[in-house]
């Protein structure tokens, strides 16, 4: 007869744990990258999908027991894709109490008309989403834009930096966008997505899937998913591995001349160029 009440029991320990584990990895993000301050104006970029849901819930959270006050209005972009459930935010929104705007700007319409049938939509329809997120943070004087991307998130830019664009960079938990205007905030930087997968399903958050436009996810990033699940199945921990070593950069270990002074090393930069120089013209005097 007890089993049941001891299962219940169980359960709501478990999701104790979870939302005390969430809060405080968001909480330790915000900390160590300064991400919210007082007086701060919060623009909650909410998509219907379980990270903006989880990262909206744990702000709502946290800004009860701050040390700071600062104000969080969740804003939603309805790009029109078609079968959009256009009820599903605003009804969700008006039930937590979070103030809130719907922006609504038809980028559907352009990115079908440029992107060839059957290519994914993806990169160009979240560029425009941002630029029109971006623009409306400015009109309404938000002093942060926080969006939903967690640790593998940041993980999986990483990788699709290196194997595609020939670069060592990722998603950093806190950036200065690049015309200078808006200073972007990732707090769930630190969360695994398993963790935003289990709270979304604890809280029944409804949902609204990302496949409304027709497109499929990126072919590349969900490969680099892929492999990175195979990693963290053979070798449990690996991922917060990675997360770390992006945590723990020594420029003196890589090769870029921008961030570390190797010309100095070990002799002058003119003699260096010299000695260059000389090699080259003996080596043209030798063709």
């Amino acid at each position: 007869m007890s089993a049941a009440p001891d299962t219940l029991r169980r359960d709501l320990r478990e999701a104790s744990k979870l939302n005390k584990r969430l809060r405080r990895n968001v909480g330790q993000a915000i900390m160590d990258y300064n991400m919210i301050v007082d007086g701060d104006r919060v623009m909650v970029c909410l998509s219907g999908g379980k990270d903006s849901y989880t990262m909206l819930d744990m702000l709502m959270q946290l800004q009860q027991k701050a040390p700071v006050k600062f104000e969080l209005v969740a804003v939603n972009l309805d790009q029109k894709q078609p079968n959009f459930p256009e009820h599903v935010l605003p009804e969700y929104l008006k039930s937590v109490g979070v103030p809130f705007h719907i922006l609504e700007q038809d980028t559907y319409s352009v990115v079908k008309r440029v992107i060839p049938e059957g290519k994914t939509m993806c990169s160009l329809c979240s560029r425009m989403r941002r630029g029109a997120l971006y623009r409306y943070a400015i009109e309404q004087g938000f002093t942060k834009i926080a969006l939903g991307h967690h640790r593998d998130d940041i993980i999986a830019t990483f990788f699709l930096n290196l194997f595609h664009g020939g670069k060592l960079s990722a998603m950093p938990p806190k950036l200065l966008s690049d015309d200078g205007k808006n200073v972007v905030i990732r707090p769930l930087a630190y969360c695994r997505e398993q963790d935003l997968l289990d709270y979304a399903d604890l809280k029944q958050f409804p949902i609204i899937p990302c496949t409304l436009c027709g497109s499929q996810e990126n072919l590349q990033r969900k490969q680099v998913r892929k492999q990175m699940d195979e990693w963290e199945r053979n070798n449990p921990g690996r991922l917060d591995q990675i997360f770390g070593a992006l945590t723990n950069i020594a420029p003196s270990q890589l090769a870029d001349p921008k961030l570390f002074d190797f010309a100095s090393l070990g002799g002058d930069r003119k003699d260096a160029h010299n000695w260059l120089m000389q090699e080259a013209s003996s080596d043209e005097h030798v063709q």
